[in-house]
């Protein structure tokens, strides 16, 4: 690359902000959603519909027509929807969800994260919301964080668990735990598409999640067959079950928790008890333009969920696997094709059982 190439690069970086925010504007503004109503409205005309001054209109759409977002024809001022005309609601719901998420999540954190880097710690969240520790704890006491994530993290888990699933073996009337579960929604997948008799899915997180988690098994009619236990992955694993489950997790640790992790759920299984685990993965070949996880997780775990972690390639968790004692019997990537083109992680599943 010569370093006018380079520098040119550099100015697609300087105005990636400017540019995520104006396109997410206009559907906070409602200047889409009129449009898809009501097409071939001026900027005067839709100023007065969203309640926006006339100019501030046509300057964000610039944006959006250089794209071919939205269609302007020039002599009678009108805009009308044109590539985003032609998108299923659902999928710009979903893509909408991401980019609520990394706005009130992410894109104000960012501005600390050489300093979280330096520290490994939050430092935006210490900033802005005066929580030490990570996201994951804030999230309980920020009803902006919890419902901007928590909303995204409930639709990733409806969207994956079924391929996950499909991609396991859970052996008749398993005891299964659901290592760091949260509020119990994988617990409640795990039991309605592995049912089986005498089946029991524990879900295993923070005490702080147990009356959610609780409320949830009944809500979906599970709680004889679902039941969370209370704890902390790092001070102890509960024993007992035959399979364990680990579902976006170990990526948020560095090496030497994702060790003591493994190592803790290998000490809580007998001689051929299973680990099933879905983590997002990093591309083998790490310049892989097509692959968007290295554009954003360093960031995102680093700077603003907690201080540390990132995914890894799938060939480290197998070795990492291989070290802690276990033998892996199934390494898989999500394929590209059945990843809608606005997602941006890229999900594995690792199977492994204990070895003696």
């Amino acid at each position: 690359m010569t370093p006018e190439a380079t520098l040119a690069r550099f100015r697609e970086y300087m105005v990636g902000p400017a540019r995520f925010m104006t396109l997410l504007s206009c559907f906070e503004l409602g200047i889409i959603d009129t449009l898809r109503e009501t097409p071939g409205m001026t900027a005067a005309k839709l100023g007065d519909a969203v309640g926006v001054k006339p100019d501030a209109v046509e300057q964000l759409l610039h944006l959006l027509v250089k794209e071919g977002f939205v269609a302007h024809d020039e002599e009678s001022g009108a805009y009308t929807l044109d590539a985003l005309a032609d998108v299923d609601q659902a999928d710009l719901r979903r893509a909408l969800t991401y980019m609520n998420m990394i706005k009130v999540v992410a894109l104000r954190q960012l501005f600390y994260l050489t300093e979280s880097a330096r520290t490994g710690t939050l430092v935006g969240l210490k900033e802005l919301y005066g929580s030490e520790g990570t996201l994951y704890g804030a999230v309980a006491e920020h009803q902006d964080l919890r419902e901007s994530w928590a909303t995204l993290m409930n639709t990733v888990t409806a969207r994956m668990d079924p391929w996950f699933f499909d991609n396991i073996d859970v052996p008749s009337g398993s005891q299964v735990l659901d290592l760091a579960g949260n509020t119990g929604l994988g617990a409640i997948h795990t039991y309605k598409m592995k049912e089986s008799p005498g089946l029991r899915v524990t879900t295993f997180d923070l005490p702080e999640k147990e009356k959610e988690c609780l409320a949830n098994f009944r809500a979906e009619g599970v709680d004889e067959h679902c039941s969370f236990i209370g704890g902390d992955v790092f001070e102890g694993i509960p024993q007992g079950f035959d399979v364990v489950l680990i579902k976006h997790f170990l990526d948020m640790f560095d090496k030497d928790d994702v060790f003591k992790i493994l190592e803790g759920v290998n000490g809580s299984l007998e001689v051929g008890g299973q680990v099933h685990i879905m983590v997002p993965v990093y591309p083998e070949n790490i310049t892989d333009s097509d692959n968007y996880n290295v554009d954003f997780f360093p960031a995102f775990f680093i700077g603003c969920t907690m201080g540390q972690g990132g995914p890894q390639k799938l060939s480290t968790y197998r070795s990492w696997l291989e070290e802690c004692g276990f033998k892996v019997t199934k390494a898989i990537t999500k394929a590209p094709a059945d990843i809608p083109p606005d997602v941006i992680p890229v999900q594995a599943i690792l199977c492994a059982t204990k070895v003696a």
